[in-house]
C-alpha cells in the first residue's frame, strides 16, 4: 500500500510541530526502557508519539526514535529486519504497526539527512545517507531487560546452494551415495548446500588432491560458517511514485519497505553494500534464531543517528555506548 504524503510530509510544518510537540508527556509505559538522561538534574522531557498508534515515539532529549516492534519470525532468510505491519512478515524478523513517512520524518526531526536509495544501473551503487545505529530492547519471560545492536541478530545465510564449476572431475574425487557433496557430472559442477563442519571439510579434503577443488572446498567452508551482520545502515529516504494523471506523490516504502538487509530501491533505512534480493548473490542473511526473543515478544528499537563519522562502512563501525537501560 502507498500512501500519499503531499499533505503531510512534504510540509515544513510537520518538522515545526514535532518540535513544539517534544515537550508533550506521555502515558507512563510509554518509555518503560528509557536509557538514564545524560544532563543529571534536569528534568527530561519524555519522548513524544508521533502517530496515532503510538508505536513511533520521538526522544528529542535521547537523541533517538524509538518504535514499539514486535518479533514475527526467528527462522529464515531475511529481505527485511524490520516491516510495516501485514506487509513482508514472511522475510522479516519484526514489524511495526506504522506507516513509514512518519519514521521517515521523526528521523529527519532529529537531523538525520536523507542521502539516495541504491543503484542497479548502469551498475550497483551502495544506498546513501546519514548512518542510523540500531538497538533491540525487550524482556524475557523472567522479567530480565535486555539491550544489544540489531546486528547480533542476523547473521549471513547458510541456507544456499554454492557451486563450483571444473573442467572435469577433479582426480580422485569418489562420492559415496547420500554425501551431502555433490557432483554434477553433465555439468561438471560441485554442489554445497547448507553449513560445513570441520569435520565435513577436512573429509572432503582427503578425497582429492586437485588444487582447484581444494580451493572450492575451503571456500564452501568459508562462507557457511556464521558471522554477524557487519554493514551499517544508512538512511536512504526510499522514493516516490507520482500519479502522472493528478501529480499526487506516494511514498514508497508503506509497501513495507522500512529497515532492509537486501537493497530495495523502495528502502527507508538499507545496507550501505551490496545485498541482492535477486540473482547469484540473493538472500545474504538470515535470521539468527537462538539470539531472537519468541514470536509476538514486544521489542523497543532505538534509531540513532550519528554524525560526523567518515562515509558508512565497515571499518567506521563506532563503539556501543556503554550506559545501561534502565
Amino acid at each position: 500500500m502507498l500512501v500519499t504524503t503531499d499533505r503531510v510530509f512534504a510540509r515544513r510544518e510537520f518538522l515545526s510541530t514535532l518540535a513544539a510537540a517534544s515537550g508533550l508527556t506521555l502515558a507512563a509505559d510509554c518509555c518503560s526502557f528509557a536509557e538514564e538522561p545524560a544532563n543529571v538534574g534536569k528534568k527530561s522531557k519524555e519522548p513524544v508519539p508521533l502517530n496515532k498508534q503510538g508505536t513511533v515515539l520521538l526522544d528529542v532529549d535521547g537523541k533517538r526514535l524509538l518504535l514499539k516492534s514486535k518479533v514475527c519470525l526467528r527462522e529464515g532468510v531475511l529481505e527485511m529486519f524490520c516491516c510495516l505491519k501485514q506487509t513482508k512478515e514472511h522475510e522479516s524478523i519484526l514489524s511495526i504497526d506504522s506507516e513509514a513517512y512518519v519514521i521517515h520524518t521523526g528521523l529527519l526531526a532529529l537531523g538525520a539527512k536523507t542521502g539516495s536509495p541504491v543503484k542497479f544501473q548502469p551498475e550497483h551503487t551502495p544506498p546513501k545517507g546519514t548512518r542510523i545505529r540500531i538497538f533491540c530492547q525487550w524482556t524475557d519471560k523472567d522479567g530480565k531487560k535486555h539491550r544489544e545492536p540489531a546486528e547480533k541478530w542476523i547473521r549471513n545465510s547458510s541456507r544456499r546452494f554454492l557451486v563450483e564449476q571444473f573442467d572435469d572431475k577433479p582426480a580422485g574425487l569418489d562420492l559415496k551415495e547420500g554425501s551431502e557433496l555433490k557432483w554434477d557430472e553433465k555439468n561438471k559442477e560441485l554442489y554445497w548446500y547448507g553449513h560445513m563442519s570441520e569435520k565435513q571439510r577436512d573429509s572432503f579434503l582427503a578425497m582429492s588432491k586437485d588444487a582447484k577443488y581444494r580451493k572450492a572446498i575451503q571456500k564452501f567452508f568459508v562462507r557457511t560458517q556464521p558471522h554477524e551482520l557487519e554493514d551499517p545502515w544508512v538512511f536512504a529516504g526510499s522514493g516516490f511514485f507520482v500519479d502522472e494523471a493528478n501529480g499526487t506523490k506516494s511514498y514508497l516504502a508503506e509497501g513495507g519497505d522500512l529497515i532492509c538487509v537486501a537493497n530495495f530501491a523502495s528502502a527507508t533505512l538499507d545496507l550501505a553494500a551490496k545485498s541482492s534480493a535477486t540473482g547469484e548473490g540473493n538472500l545474504m542473511w538470515e535470521a539468527w534464531s537462538d539470539r531472537i526473543p519468541p514470536v509476538g515478544t514486544e521489542v523497543l528499537l532505538e534509531l540513532v543517528p550519528e554524525f560526523g563519522e567518515k562515509p558508512a562502512d565497515k571499518s567506521a563501525k563506532p563503539a556501543e555506548k556503554s550506559d545501561k537501560p534502565k
